[in-house]
C-alpha cells in the first residue's frame, strides 16, 4: 500500500504504462463546449494532484465514508478519505476497469482478467470469473452495482475492434450473465431513482441509451437513445445520477461535467474542470452533495489542462443517493 496526502507531493506506485483505452477508438476532435446557453457552475477544485495516466471509476463507499477511484493504466486502486485528506493506493498488477464496495467487506473489481475481490485490510486479491478469457484483446472497463446489489461491468477492445465487447452482470452468488453484446467501448452505467430504468453509454455512439429494467431479475429491454453528446463537445465516458433523476456525464475532451435531463435530452448545467480529459464522476461526502471528478493525463502531444490526471471535487447544488454495494 502507498499513501498520498491531500494536495501533497505525488508518489507513484511504479511507472505509468502507455495510454490505451476508449479514446484510441476515435480521432481527436477537440472538446470545446458548443452549447451556447448552458449554465456554468462553480469550477471544481483540485483535491489530489495525482497525475493519473487514466483516472477513472470514482464511487463513494457510504459505510466507510471514503471514495474509491482508479488509475487504470497504472493498475492502481485508490482510497481517498476526505476526513483526513489522505489518498492511499495499491498496485494490483493489472489494469482495473471499475470498483464497487462489497457488502461482506473489501471491494469487488472488474480487472483485465475478469471479476475479482480485493480485501483492503489484508491486501489479498482473489480472482472470481473471467467471461472473456477466450478474448485476450479485450479488458473490462466501467461498471456499477444495480439497485439489487448485482455488479454490472462491460468490456472494450484494446486493439480498436468495433462491436466485439459485452456488458455482464454478476449476481450475489457470483454467477455471471452476459446482458448485452455488440458493444465497442462499454462505459457509464446508472439506474433511475425509481429503479425502473437503466442508463448506459457505449462511448463511440455519442449517446446515452435507456433500457427498461426489472429489479427482480436484472433483465433489460426496450433500448432507446435519450441524450446525444456531439463530437464537438467530447465523447461520453463515465456518469452518475442525482436524486432528481438527472444524469451527470463526464465527456472525454470536454474539461467539464454536464448535467442532463434524460427525459428531454436537455443540457442543464456544467461544472468546469482544470483538466481537459474528464473521465467519470460520483456524488459522495457526508451529505452526498460533493461531486468527485476523475481525469486523465494521457500521453504527450494531446491537450491536457493544467491539472491533468488529478482528482477534483465540486459542490454543484444537487445531491446523489447512496450507491448500492455488491450483495455478495
Amino acid at each position: 500500500m502507498n499513501r498520498r496526502k491531500f494536495l501533497g507531493s505525488t508518489v507513484m506506485a511504479g511507472a505509468a504504462l502507455p495510454f490505451t483505452g476508449c479514446s484510441r477508438l476515435m480521432d481527436w476532435k477537440g472538446g470545446s463546449m458548443s452549447i451556447d446557453n448552458i449554465r456554468l457552475l462553480d469550477e471544481a477544485e483540485l483535491i489530489v494532484d495525482a497525475g493519473a495516466t487514466l483516472g477513472e471509476g470514482p464511487i463513494w463507499d457510504e459505510a466507510n465514508r471514503v471514495l474509491y477511484w482508479l488509475d487504470i493504466e497504472s493498475s492502481e486502486l485508490h482510497e481517498f478519505d476526505p476526513a483526513t485528506g489522505e489518498d492511499r493506493f495499491w498496485n494490483l498488477g493489472q489494469q482495473i476497469g471499475t470498483v464497487v464496495p462489497c457488502q461482506s467487506g473489501g471491494v469487488m473489481l472488474a480487472l483485465h482478467e475478469g471479476f475479482a475481490h480485493f480485501d483492503t485490510d489484508v491486501e489479498k486479491l482473489t480472482l472470481i470469473s473471467n467471461p472473456e478469457a477466450h478474448m485476450p484483446t479485450t479488458r473490462f472497463n466501467d461498471g456499477k452495482c444495480d439497485p439489487a446489489g448485482r455488479f454490472w461491468a462491460g468490456t472494450l477492445s484494446m486493439e480498436n475492434e468495433g462491436n466485439i465487447a459485452s456488458l455482464y452482470m454478476m449476481a450475489g452468488d457470483r454467477s455471471v450473465r452476459r446482458m448485452l453484446g455488440d458493444i465497442t467501448c462499454s462505459n457509464g452505467i446508472n439506474w433511475s431513482p425509481d429503479n425502473k430504468t437503466m442508463y448506459f453509454i457505449d462511448t463511440p455512439t455519442h449517446k446515452v441509451d435507456a433500457f427498461d429494467y426489472d429489479i427482480e431479475t436484472g433483465n433489460i429491454s426496450n433500448r432507446r437513445p435519450v441524450i446525444e453528446v456531439p463530437g464537438d463537445i467530447g465523447y461520453p465516458d463515465g456518469m452518475t445520477i442525482d436524486t432528481e433523476g438527472m444524469l451527470w456525464i463526464a465527456p472525454w475532451g470536454a474539461g467539464k461535467v454536464i448535467r442532463c435531463n434524460p427525459k428531454t435530452g436537455e443540457y442543464l448545467a456544467a461544472v468546469p474542470c482544470r483538466a481537459l480529459q474528464t473521465t467519470a464522476c460520483a456524488f459522495g461526502g457526508p451529505d452526498l452533495r460533493d461531486l468527485y471528478i476523475t481525469t486523465a493525463a494521457v500521453e504527450a502531444g494531446m491537450p491536457r489542462g493544467e491539472n491533468a490526471g488529478g482528482l477534483f471535487r465540486a459542490r454543484p447544488g444537487s445531491q446523489g443517493h447512496p450507491m448500492p454495494p455488491f450483495a455478495g
